[in-house]
């Protein structure tokens, strides 16, 4: 018997078609009306949205954005596009298509591409290492509305995490280890993952355990002490409780605390974005030196390293062959 023609949807979050007003005021839009991302009630929160977040904020983020914007575009979707191509040659020839969660290449297009391409096994790859409702459960969700549009209920697989698989720790500590090499070693490292709300973690959403499992099995590998490391997280918005503690805080604390040098990576980012280039890299950056440091070093994302490609192709393989 023929085994089924496989094929990969590999899904990001998203980002503006361009560094402008209106073209983040599209993507913010359609990211902040996912009942997965914003939880409140629609009558509350739709009046804030359209009201307050969407007439302000893009005016605020756009010079953010300009600031990292590389010739080929966003660098989120640039890098994505060089990824898949990648992950497409260690796979090959099994088609790998890339889509965003938020904004273009939609996932109903990649969908309808790897039908065309006669794919009966659909495995889907959300590159978020670590699992939430907020970002993995809402790319399935955008998997399963695609394919109800369209008609099609291929033999679908999931890949919920990877977040403790052998190849991407080791992916993150060759990544931690050549900046080390590069740059000489900081007096400390910080792993700032992206945050959530705390009250979807008291619902039961295991990403912060699961991005605490990842800090402690990378700091393993590089044989670091206790004090020797930390885990904060990034990116909270407004005055609810967000899993903590907070890099923002984490930072001039360790300035005040006597850290010189310090080295962040963000290992719940597969690939370089606003919230790595700028908030981490320029204002985090900032702040440390204001607060008495000397030097903020960002250990950039996994990007397309052979590692990380390995790592993707080791985390698929199961599902394509069944």
């Amino acid at each position: 018997m023929t085994a089924p023609r496989a094929g990969v949807l590999l899904i990001n979050l998203g980002t503006p078609d361009a560094p402008t007003p209106d073209a983040i005021r599209t993507y913010l839009g359609e990211f902040l009306s996912d009942r997965r991302v914003v939880d409140l009630p629609r009558l509350l929160w739709l009046p804030i949205l359209h009201g307050i977040i969407l007439p302000l904020r893009p005016r605020k983020l756009a010079p953010l954005y300009a600031r990292i914007w590389r010739p080929d575009g966003s660098p989120l979707l640039a890098i994505t596009r060089e990824l898949r191509e990648g992950l497409a040659a260690a796979l090959a020839p099994v088609p790998v298509v890339e889509a965003m969660r938020y904004g273009r290449p939609r996932i109903a297009d990649a969908v309808a591409e790897l039908r065309g391409e006669g794919v009966q096994r659909l495995v889907v790859l959300p590159l978020y290492p670590q699992y939430s409702g907020t970002t993995t459960a809402s790319a399935f969700d955008g998997v399963d509305a695609a394919l109800r549009e369209q008609g099609w209920q291929p033999e679908l697989r999931r890949v919920e995490d990877y977040h403790a698989d052998p190849a991407y720790i080791g992916a993150l500590a060759e990544s931690v280890r050549e900046h080390w090499a590069a740059h000489g070693r900081g007096d400390h490292l910080l792993l700032s993952f992206h945050g959530i709300p705390q009250r979807y973690a008291e619902r039961g959403d295991p990403y912060g355990r699961q991005c605490e499992a990842t800090a402690r099995a990378l700091a393993t590998v590089l044989q670091l002490r206790e004090g020797e490391w930390h885990l904060a997280y990034q990116s909270r918005v407004g005055n609810a409780a967000w899993l903590g503690p907070y890099t923002d805080v984490v930072i001039p604390l360790l300035a005040r605390r006597g850290v010189r040098k310090l080295d962040v990576a963000c290992p719940g980012f597969a690939v370089d974005c606003l919230e790595t280039l700028d908030e981490v890299a320029i204002r985090y950056a900032g702040a440390f030196v204001a607060a008495g440091g000397e030097a903020l070093r960002y250990v950039t994302a996994l990007n397309t390293r052979p590692a990380h490609v390995a790592a993707l192709a080791r985390t698929v393989r199961p599902h394509l062959s069944g």
